[in-house]
């Protein structure tokens, strides 16, 4: 386990030999080092995942270097590594290497093909940092790298305004929480004089037990934080623009990891939310809201990557959900299987793109299952986990158990929220599946090709099935364990399946065929009205930019044309005027110098006779 340090140090290397190549190398050299050193970092998860298990599952800390110390203010570059890091390592490493692997298919000929890949290590070297760090400072490190690296990608075409647009819209709406975060950051240190996540939790009870409220702000501002990188209520917005990307930067950071982040600082800091039950409560609420209001929104899109980006939202709402109700163990399952499926989905999504010319209205597509047989198959059984089909599919086990420890606690309403989420996400997800592969073909399409193409897709459809669900992540004694029995499970489970089948069953009977009865639907007024809200995903964009940017542009043009600033350059302005009146007595002429002198001297004897 000594080696920890290497699943960071490999990807930062990657990243410095591709920023120094400056694009000069070759894509298949840049793809190599690209690929490689995310590989070798899976490599090293691989080895120390089995050195931890050898162990006994032992927690392990590998101290590397003093960061900073400043009196008694002392922070250290620890790397810490128990069941819930090991987890997010497996999958941020995993999955980010196929991703890898797919993106030396899908980026060959684009512009900046090494700039490419120096962005996604950076990213990957960063996501590592933020899931390693024992102390909330570091993490904070890695949740920078993080927001800054999903900037650079969103916004890789950068030649379109509108893709720089979606960067910064992002980076903005991400940084609210990040400010969020950092005042959390100071509230804890100053209340408990560490920022080491066992040590808080240690620490907490003791210090917080009178009356002493410091402790739900400090939690209720590390939501906000959540909320921002996890894109949820209401800083959920920058989500489905951030699609501006190419298409694996979608699978990688919208999708695998950099979302989930935000799920990863509750569960990781859950003894301080513990204490501010509250507070956790209100995480469950938020992610309920979001995923029944993504849900909706994902109905009507047009674009293939919206529906995903918009399913994205829906599912990080369920680990909220989870997190609130304190199912952590099935919180992180269903992150794992999520990053699957979702994954996998997101692959696919840019095989179709590709195949199709760049095009990604899925209107324009139809008949695509003949073309590219593979593609189908991927998102069959996506769609399928996505959906939560009964049994076969990974999705099916974490959403349940999701639901289920909802019932179990006592939260029905969440629950019922969570059912509708399912029933919605039935609906859209086979929606877009029957529309781009079924019906009449509008667009010729060609299939990818090469191990680079099928490998990825092949390996996440396979543990997009009951064999993603087979793996356990080893939580035990990380996070709090909830101890319920298992009245009411399989009545769940049969509800819940016959929820998602009866959605696919209308899906299907609404977009397969000649669409006649959805078509009326979506011409009467209530259907205009509902599907051109749903489509603006309720609004909210509309919404904060009346409140937030239109008075910021206002105050912004009064600032512009500054009172104050016009005050400040009078003084200059004199100073000129006096310069011009001194330029134009020296002008050569004996008569104007003797009449100044004499003006002067009498000006000097009626200063003295005054005196």
């Amino acid at each position: 386990m000594n080696l920890l340090y290497l699943t960071i140090l490999f990807p930062l290397i990657g990243f410095l030999l591709l920023a120094f190549s400056r694009g000069r190398w070759s894509e298949n050299l840049s793809a190599t080092v690209g690929m490689g050193s995310v590989g070798l970092a899976a490599l090293v998860t691989i080895y120390v995942g089995v050195d931890f298990f050898s162990h006994g599952q032992q927690p392990f800390t590998q101290a590397l270097w003093t960061w900073m110390h400043v009196g008694q203010f002392e922070i250290n570059v620890n790397l810490a590594l128990d069941g819930l890091s090991l987890t997010m390592l497996s999958v941020v490493t995993g999955v980010g290497f196929f991703i890898h692997m797919f993106a030396s298919w899908y980026m060959r000929g684009e512009e900046g093909y090494s700039r490419f890949f120096a962005y996604t290590n950076l990213f990957i070297a960063s996501m590592v940092v933020l899931v390693l760090a024992d102390n909330l400072m570091l993490m904070y490190l890695g949740w920078e790298g993080v927001g800054l690296c999903s900037y650079l990608l969103i916004g890789f075409y950068y030649t379109d305004p509108k893709n720089g647009a979606a960067a910064m819209k992002a980076f903005i709406i991400t940084r609210v929480g990040d400010v969020f975060l950092a005042i959390a950051l100071f509230i804890l240190y100053n209340e408990l004089g560490t920022l080491n996540f066992h040590e808080m939790v240690r620490l907490a009870p003791a210090h917080f037990a009178a009356d002493n409220h410091m402790l739900q702000w400090a939690t209720l501002l590390l939501l906000g934080g959540a909320v921002g990188k996890s894109a949820q209520l209401p800083l959920q917005t920058w989500l489905a623009d951030a699609m501006a990307g190419p298409t694996p930067v979608s699978a990688l950071i919208h999708a695998a990891t950099m979302v989930t982040a935000g799920v990863y600082l509750i569960a990781r800091s859950h003894g301080l939310f513990l204490l501010t039950p509250e507070v956790l409560h209100l995480v469950g609420i938020i992610g309920a809201i979001t995923l029944v209001l993504a849900g909706f929104a994902a109905l009507v899109q047009t674009d293939i990557k919206r529906v995903l980006a918009y399913s994205t939202m829906s599912q990080i709402g369920y680990m909220f959900l989870a997190l609130g109700v304190q199912a952590w163990d099935a919180a992180i399952f269903h992150l794992m299987t999520h990053a699957f499926f979702k994954a996998l989905l997101f692959l696919s999504s840019g095989s179709v793109i590709l195949a199709c010319h760049h095009e990604q209205n899925i209107f324009k597509m139809g008949g695509l299952r003949k073309r590219i047989p593979l593609v189908y198959a991927c998102f069959l059984v996506g769609g399928a986990a996505l959906s939560a089909l009964p049994l076969i599919t990974a999705g099916f086990y974490s959403k349940d158990e999701i639901l289920f420890g909802a019932l179990a606690n006592g939260h029905i309403n969440l629950m019922t929220a969570g059912l509708v989420g399912a029933f919605l996400t039935s609906i859209y997800t086979f929606r877009m599946i029957f529309i781009v592969f079924h019906g009449k073909e509008q667009i010729h399409a060609h299939a990818g090709k090469g191990i680079t193409h099928h490998l990825p897709l092949i390996v996440l459809l396979v543990l997009s099935t009951f064999v993603g669900a087979l793996i356990t992540p080893p939580l035990a004694g990380v996070l709090p364990e909830n101890h319920v029995g298992e009245a009411g499970k399989t009545t769940l489970e049969i509800a819940s399946g016959l929820i998602a089948i009866s959605g696919i069953a209308i899906a299907a009977a609404l977009w397969l065929g000649k669409r006649t009865l959805v078509t009326r639907i979506a011409q009467s007024a209530p259907g205009r009205f509902f599907a051109a809200w749903w489509f603006a995903a309720w609004g909210f964009d509309w919404l904060y930019d009346w409140i937030f940017v239109k008075p910021y542009k206002a105050i912004a043009r009064l600032l512009a044309r500054d009172p104050l600033d016009a005050l400040m350059n009078i003084p200059s302005l004199l100073t000129r005027i006096a310069n011009k009146g001194l330029v134009l007595s020296e002008n050569g002429q004996l008569r104007w110098y003797a009449a100044s002198m004499s003006i002067g001297a009498v000006v000097v004897l009626a200063l003295l006779l005054v005196v």
